[in-house]
């Protein structure tokens, strides 16, 4: 995601946790929706399918949702609900302590 956000200048990553069974992502676009989510998806899954050792077949499923955020009170209840879904899953007890997450100290460089 770093790579969209930094060098393909597509979008400005906000926030973002990745769960065994999916993956939430604040973004604010620099480019129509279009033209980001399927080169997204499609890197990832490679990425993914290298680190699981998968060698064919979909990963991803043919399903997104995506919204328009219409106030920073919106944004900040999205944020905490991205960063949260790890407590509420079981996986942690703070959302600093998920790796895989933009709470997570990893992303903090921490």
């Amino acid at each position: 995601m770093l790579d969209s956000d930094v060098r393909f200048k597509r979008c400005k990553l906000h926030a973002f946790v990745v769960m065994p069974n999916q993956v939430h992502l604040l973004a604010t676009q620099f480019v129509p929706l279009a033209k980001w989510p399927g080169a997204l998806k499609g890197f990832t899954a490679n990425q993914a399918k290298k680190a699981l050792g998968f060698r064919a077949g979909a990963f991803w499923q043919n399903e997104s949702y995506d919204h328009v955020v219409r106030s920073d009170e919106e944004f900040r209840r999205i944020q905490r609900y991205i960063e949260l879904n790890p407590v509420k899953a079981g996986c942690v007890q703070e959302p600093e302590q998920f790796r895989w997450s933009s709470a997570g100290a990893a992303w903090k460089g921490g």
